[in-house]
C-alpha cells in the first residue's frame, strides 16, 4: 500500500484491494462524514468542506423544485455507496 496525502481534506491510497475498500465500508458503517471512492485499486478518501455541503444542497433544492413543478417523482438516496465489484469500482 501506497500513501499519498495531497491536500488536508484528501487523502489517496494505492493498491487497495477490492475486499479492503470493502471492509472499509463496513468499519466506516453506514453513517460515516468522510465520502469514499474506489477505483482499480486507488482508494481516495475525502471530508466534504462547509462549501461542498453547501453547495450539495443548493443542487439538491433545484432539482426538488422542478420535479415539484412537472409533477415528477423521484427519492433522494443522499450519500449512498454504488459499488460495481466487476469493474472494481466504487463511488
Amino acid at each position: 500500500m501506497q500513501f499519498t496525502k495531497q491536500r488536508a481534506d484528501r487523502v489517496v491510497l494505492y493498491n487497495i484491494s477490492w475486499q479492503q475498500f470493502e471492509n472499509l465500508l463496513i468499519d466506516l458503517g453506514d453513517s460515516r462524514a468522510a465520502r469514499v471512492a474506489y477505483n482499480n485499486g486507488t482508494l481516495e478518501i475525502m471530508t466534504p468542506l462547509p462549501e461542498h455541503e453547501y453547495y450539495r444542497e443548493s443542487i439538491g433544492d433545484v432539482i426538488k423544485d422542478i420535479a415539484e413543478e412537472l409533477d415528477i417523482n423521484y427519492e433522494s438516496y443522499g450519500s449512498t455507496t454504488w459499488k460495481r465489484e466487476a469493474g472494481l469500482a466504487g463511488l
